[in-house]
């Protein structure tokens, strides 16, 4: 490109004779002069032009690397938002069980449970969750027995609702879920752990007053015949006592199930039946109390439930009292619980109670002792023993009254 310039220039200054003729050698001096500068200038330029090209180019390469590595991040960020909107929990429990009825030949069986369940939290604060467990469609365990040859495992499902928390204190449920209402130390005089209500529910916690409402289906579709609407309310304070805390629940539920064929197994487990069918509704009263302090610097509760049955005429009502020392919460913590129980045959809904204590269902009493062990925040090994439970009072009468019963598990468990 100088070279154009400068020939340019040169034509235009030298192009005629005339102008040659009329410059002296002073004048052609300093135009030579002015045409070198002029040479530098253009040296000049072109230098700092092809530093502008290399620094276009180097540019250019660093916003394409930056657009990579935004879109990089751009998808970790959604693959991170995805991890945030959805949780995952479970656990897994292998057992160890032995038994021992009267008149029967003793009873030994390694059993597992897994379970594992997933929450994705959506806009409007809505959660919707999945969940699966081991063993098959018994309404109150998820438990499966080892052996068949080591045959495949039964996994069903176990949670399929979704929760609308319409604000910070209170919240609505639908599909099934699991049990939202309080239990003192968590016991199951009348609802199994495993137990999960299928319905619609409703909570509000106000912090010192709480309440919960719970609509379960026994069964929901009409073309069977025994379709049953079942439902609860709970209310319940939780009172500071100086150092201690209490909690206290009463509650009201009606079940309406006489005249109703059993709902699972053919079995009314502990209820009075006639012909084939319930003799009675569950329409029950309950209340509960967890007495809550602390003893050589450890967590003490003292606990209770009692129920009955406003519809049976005998055998109707239903208590437990207990007392629980320590938390195995962690490496080296531990836990020990008593509890006396008595559970008559009309007192609650046998299909939904205890599946372990007395046989399981009603129309049992005695001594449960548990115990426990941590060996890190998500392990723990324990022990149950049913003690000298009597099962059948009512249901046994005939045949020379109830039955001695004991059972006794050992547990390890895993949390994540």
């Amino acid at each position: 490109m100088k070279k154009l310039i400068a020939v340019a220039v040169a034509g235009a200054v030298l192009g005629s004779t005339q102008a040659v003729a009329n410059v002296s050698e002073a004048e052609f001096d300093q135009l030579r002069a002015d045409m070198m500068a002029l040479t530098q200038r253009l040296n000049t330029l072109e230098q700092e032009n092809a530093k502008l090209k290399q620094m276009t180019s180097v540019t250019t390469q660093n916003l394409e690397v930056a657009q990579t590595e935004l879109s990089a991040v751009k998808k970790s960020s959604e693959a991170a938002s995805w991890a945030d909107r959805i949780k995952m929990k479970g656990d897994f429990r292998y057992r160890y069980e032995s038994i021992d009825i009267e008149g029967r030949s003793d009873r030994e069986r390694n059993r597992i449970r897994a379970r594992a369940a997933f929450v994705a939290s959506l806009p409007s604060d809505v959660d919707v969750g999945l969940g699966f467990a081991s063993g098959g469609d018994d309404p109150v365990s998820s438990n499966q027995t080892l052996g068949g040859g080591n045959s495949t495992k039964d996994l069903r499902l176990d949670l399929a609702y979704a929760k609308w928390n319409v604000t910070e204190d209170a919240n609505l449920m639908a599909g099934k879920f699991s049990n939202p209402l309080y239990r003192p130390q968590k016991t199951a005089l009348m609802w199994d752990g495993d137990w999960r209500p299928e319905g619609v529910a409703a909570g509000w916690d106000g912090g010192m007053l709480f309440g919960n409402f719970i609509g379960n289906w026994l069964e929901s579709d009409t073309r069977k015949g025994n379709d049953e609407f079942a439902w609860g309310l709970q209310g319940g304070a939780k009172l500071a006592l100086g150092s201690a805390k209490l909690t206290a629940t009463l509650g009201y539920y009606d079940f309406p199930t006489a005249g109703n064929e059993s709902y699972y197994d053919d079995d009314f487990f502990g209820n009075s039946s006639i012909d084939g069918v319930y003799e009675f509704n569950y329409e029950m009263v309950e209340v509960g109390a967890d007495l809550g302090l602390s003893l050589f610097d450890m967590p003490f509760n003292v606990y209770g439930n009692y129920v009955q049955n406003q519809d049976a005429d005998d055998f109707d009502t239903g208590w437990l009292l207990g007392a629980k020392i320590g938390k195995a919460s962690g490496r080296g913590t531990w836990q020990f619980a008593y509890q006396y129980q008595d559970l008559e045959a009309d007192a609650v809904l046998g299909l939904l109670s205890d599946s372990d204590f007395a046989g399981g269902g009603t129309d049992g009493k005695g001594h449960r002792l548990a115990g426990k062990v941590g060996i890190n925040k998500s392990w723990n090994v324990g022990f149950t023993w049913f003690l000298d439970n009597e099962a059948g009072e009512k249901n046994l009468a005939d045949a020379g009254g109830a039955l001695d019963y004991d059972r006794i598990m050992i547990d390890t468990q895993f949390k994540y």
